[in-house]
């Protein structure tokens, strides 16, 4: 099983270049891909997007840096003054102070050039992708890590659930006690002078027969087992978690509805809180 957040950190080298390739992850119910490249790999973005295809689910932050170790930086004086001309003119005709005009347009990363070349070789890609790869693994390393946190604390919640469903047989026996009992003193309230003991005993039946909780019991005790064979069998199993645990949540609330017993309701009280723990964590899983 693994978890929907990772991090990697990688660096590759182009000449004089480096690159730095940081990509991170969170949680999101489909792939949703965030990706932000130097120019010099703008004709590659959609092939970095098809790499990080790989990653399946969750919102990918990919960051891809550039460092310059030795290329000189130019600044393009004619687009910086065609466009402080403009936007100067602009200002003055609205009435609006220019100062500080020049900083800000300074500051566009388009005005400044660098020496290098800009075009990336099928060589330089191939070593950007070499180093793409290789930050994928480490993410999917990452989650795979947090996936086996996050599966031992589903285990002892499931466990907590399976131990308060194994405790429920023992107070089943005295549901029929008390529903004699509350019968009979309906009965005496309403001042019924002769009883037909068998009539008694086959409405008591009929009765019962509702607060019948033996199916949603073998349900539950199924899903329980099937939540746990499909978190050992499935790495991206995050889904198939989320619909077993709604099952359980169905079986859990229909055993409280029948209860009929305070110590059963309470057992079915612990069983909630132990799946709503479960369900907190599962919108994190791949």
């Amino acid at each position: 099983m693994k978890s929907m957040t990772g991090y990697a950190k990688v660096q590759c080298t182009l000449g004089e270049k480096r690159l730095n390739i940081e990509i991170k992850t969170l949680n999101s119910k489909q792939l949703d891909l965030i990706v932000k490249v130097p120019p010099l790999l703008r004709s590659r973005e959609l092939e970095v997007r098809t790499l990080l295809g790989a990653l399946e689910r969750g919102k990918v932050e990919c960051l891809i840096g550039e460092e310059d170790a030795g290329s000189e930086v130019a600044l393009n004086e004619g687009l910086l003054r065609g466009r402080y001309q403009a936007l100067r003119a602009i200002a003055l005709d609205l009435g609006a102070d220019p100062t500080g005009l020049l900083t800000e347009l300074a500051t566009m990363p388009d005005l400044w050039n660098s020496t290098c070349e800009q075009e990336l070789d099928e060589q330089g890609w191939q070593v950007v992708e070499a180093g793409l790869r290789q930050a994928i693994d480490e993410v999917d390393r990452f989650r795979l890590h947090e996936g086996q946190v996050l599966e031992r604390d589903f285990h002892l919640h499931v466990d907590r659930i399976e131990a308060m469903l194994r405790e429920i047989p023992a107070y089943e026996a005295d549901r029929i006690d008390t529903a004699k009992e509350r019968i009979r003193r309906w009965m005496a309230e309403a001042d019924v002078k002769a009883v037909d003991e068998n009539r008694f005993e086959q409405e008591l039946i009929y009765y019962l027969e509702k607060l019948d909780i033996t199916e949603e019991k073998v349900r539950l005790q199924k899903h329980i087992d099937y939540f746990r064979q499909t978190m050992a069998g499935e790495p991206t199993c995050g889904k198939k978690l989320g619909f077993v645990a709604q099952e359980m949540g169905r079986e859990i609330n229909t055993t409280g509805s029948k209860a009929n017993h305070v110590e059963i309701q309470r057992l079915v009280v612990v069983m909630k809180d132990e799946l709503e723990k479960i369900k907190e964590q599962l919108g994190n899983v791949l």
